[in-house]
Parts: C-alpha cells; sequence; structure tokens
C-alpha cells in the first residue's frame, strides 16, 4: 500500500514514519525541516512502546502534491486553517476512489475535502496523542491513544496495525470528532499558561478553567442535541467535575490523565512559542460558533479564543489564578 501524507509536522511525521516502519511506501508533503530529518533518518520513540528507527530510503519527502498521485491512502494532516488550500493542491492530482482521511484537530474539515474532492472517498479520523520532537530527527508519541476513523477505513487498517497503530474503526465519528474537541479546549489553556501539559493540568486553578471551557460546550451540545463520544475513562459530562476536585483528590481519581511526558505540550503552545497563527478559532472558536448557531452566548470559550489571539500578538504567560478571574469575571 502506497500512503501519502499531505502535511508532515509532527503528527504528520510520525504516522508517516510508522506506517513506513511498518512495511508501506511512504511519500511525504512536508516543509524543508521535515525533508531534513528524512534524509538523516527518523528515530520514533514512544511513551509506551519501543523505538522505531526509519532509514531514509523507507520516505520520499518533497514539497509536490504531484508525488502523492499513486497513492491509494492519503492522510490529511495541515492545521484547520489550511484545509481549503490543501484541498486544493489534491484536486488536480488523486485518481478517482482514492480515500482521503482527515486526521486533523476541529469539525468540519471532511466536508471541506468533499466537497473540493469530489473523486475521492473522504474519511474522518481523530489522532489522541500528542507528539513531540526532543531534537532534531526525533519524533516522540508523548501522550497516550488510540487512532479513531469511519468504518469504512477498514482496508486501510492492515497497514496501521502493522504499524503498530491499530485503527479504532467507529459508526458513531461524528460524536468522536465532538468528543476530541472537547479535549483540545485544553489547548488554548496550555497555551496561555507557557506550561509543559503536565505541569498545567497538576494545577487545580488551570483544570477549573478547562472545566468551565469544557461545561460550556456541553451545554450547548445538548442543546443541539449532539450526542457526543466517550473518549476516555470518564463520560464527558463527569469530566469537568472531576478536573474542580482538589489537587491530592485529582491524583487519585484521574492520575491517568497526567500520564504525559514531561515536555509534551499542546499544538497551539508551539504555534503561540513561534510566533505562528493557532488553531484557536477551530476549537474554541467553534463552541462560540456552535452558540450563535442556537441564538445563545459561549463567553468562557470566546474569552480564551480572544486571550489566544492577543498572546500572538502580545505574549504573556498567564498564572492559573490570574486566568481563571478573567474567564469568570
Amino acid at each position: 500500500m502506497k500512503i501519502g501524507v499531505f502535511g508532515a509536522g509532527l503528527i504528520g511525521g510520525f504516522i508517516g514514519g510508522r506506517l513506513a516502519a511498518g512495511g508501506a511506501s511512504v511519500a511525504m508533503i512536508g516543509r524543508p525541516a521535515m525533508a531534513d530529518s528524512v534524509a538523516r533518518g527518523l528515530r520514533l520513540t514512544d511513551l509506551e512502546g519501543p523505538d522505531r528507527q526509519v532509514p531514509p530510503e523507507a520516505i520520499t519527502i518533497s514539497q509536490d502534491p504531484a508525488d502523492l498521485a499513486e497513492c491509494c491512502l492519503v492522510l490529511v494532516c495541515v492545521k484547520s486553517a489550511q484545509t481549503p488550500q490543501a484541498a486544493a493542491a489534491l484536486a488536480p492530482v488523486l485518481a478517482a476512489g482514492t480515500r482521503v482521511m482527515t486526521l486533523q484537530n476541529g469539525i468540519g474539515n471532511a466536508e471541506v475535502l468533499a466537497t473540493a474532492l469530489p473523486q475521492a472517498r473522504v474519511l474522518r479520523g481523530i489522532v489522541p496523542f500528542n507528539v513531540v520532537s526532543p531534537e532534531p530527527g526525533v519524533l516522540r508519541r508523548a501522550t497516550s491513544g488510540q487512532i479513531m476513523a469511519d468504518r469504512d477505513a477498514g482496508p486501510c487498517a492492515p497497514a496501521f496495525a502493522a504499524a503498530g497503530l491499530p485503527l479504532d474503526l467507529r459508526p458513531d465519528m461524528e460524536a468522536v470528532m465532538w468528543g476530541k474537541l472537547l479535549m483540545n479546549l485544553n489547548n488554548a489553556i496550555n497555551a496561555l499558561s507557557g506550561l509543559p501539559l503536565r505541569d498545567e493540568l497538576a494545577q487545580r486553578d488551570f483544570r477549573r478553567c478547562l472545566a468551565l471551557a469544557q461545561a460550556e460546550a456541553l451545554d450547548l451540545l445538548a442543546a443541539a442535541r449532539q450526542p457526543v463520544a466517550r473518549l476516555g475513562p470518564l463520560p464527558p459530562r463527569l469530566v469537568p467535575p472531576v478536573l474542580r476536585l482538589p489537587d491530592p483528590l485529582f491524583r487519585r481519581i484521574a492520575g491517568r490523565m497526567l500520564r504525559i511526558d514531561p515536555a509534551a505540550r499542546s499544538s497551539m503552545a508551539e504555534d503561540l512559542a513561534a510566533g505562528r497563527p493557532t488553531e484557536v478559532d477551530f476549537l474554541n472558536g467553534a463552541v462560540v460558533a456552535l452558540a450563535r448557531r442556537l441564538n445563545r452566548q459561549a463567553p468562557v470559550n470566546a474569552r480564551l479564543t480572544a486571550l489566544v489571539h492577543q498572546a500572538l500578538a502580545h505574549p504573556r504567560r498567564w498564572d492559573s489564578a490570574s486566568l481563571l478571574a478573567q474567564l469568570t469575571g
């Protein structure tokens, strides 16, 4: 199976590298920095598994989408704001029947791809784990979780299984996408804190910020009659109360949430630190958009969205008490 990765950043590079290590033929479209890493060979490490070394000849990487023309599966791993450009680049390249799987944050990327790529079979997927690059040429899975995808992705499953990344094929991907978005509401809080994920989630006031954002989103989703999938050990409605618990009790009940590589940060934190546009409009902003459709408001997520935009222009690290005051004032 020849598999393409459009957007070989941390997530795309890690998954593409694992697929290549599992025996698939992999072609990547990525930035020059990733091309340099691939040219030297990728080292893939894992919070929960063995290291893998991917030799340079196992992956081809370029900036020309035409190199994906013979792929039977293309993974789209770009930021949500770049989805229209990715679709436009792929439209003249992909053959009829090519499977295109979105492995992106946010809601609605699959619909954008399906509209622009009528010849393709668009599939939805989510990647629940975080990937970091502790040094050039090294990609590390820093949190746990299993990739989920539409059950129509069954023909792709053997390649992922061979890579040690078995797919959880789901009939309820819309609910799964919203469940993932609830988790991603922490990305803005983590970015504003300037802390690694584990250190941020260890502080009760930061968790209370996340609880506010999630509870607001859950109320809106209930009003919209939109089901939300359970992606972790707790049903979505129980997560905000657990987040609010005092630190010692939280560690006892939800210690699994802190099983995170000490270096792991959200992708939004990485973007903010690098001065790049973030996905906040597609995460917290999606909750605000849902509220607007319901003729309601989402003040917590609207404030987080605004604070991230402000931080891009005027960098600032928020302490937990000050950020909580912003969201409760």
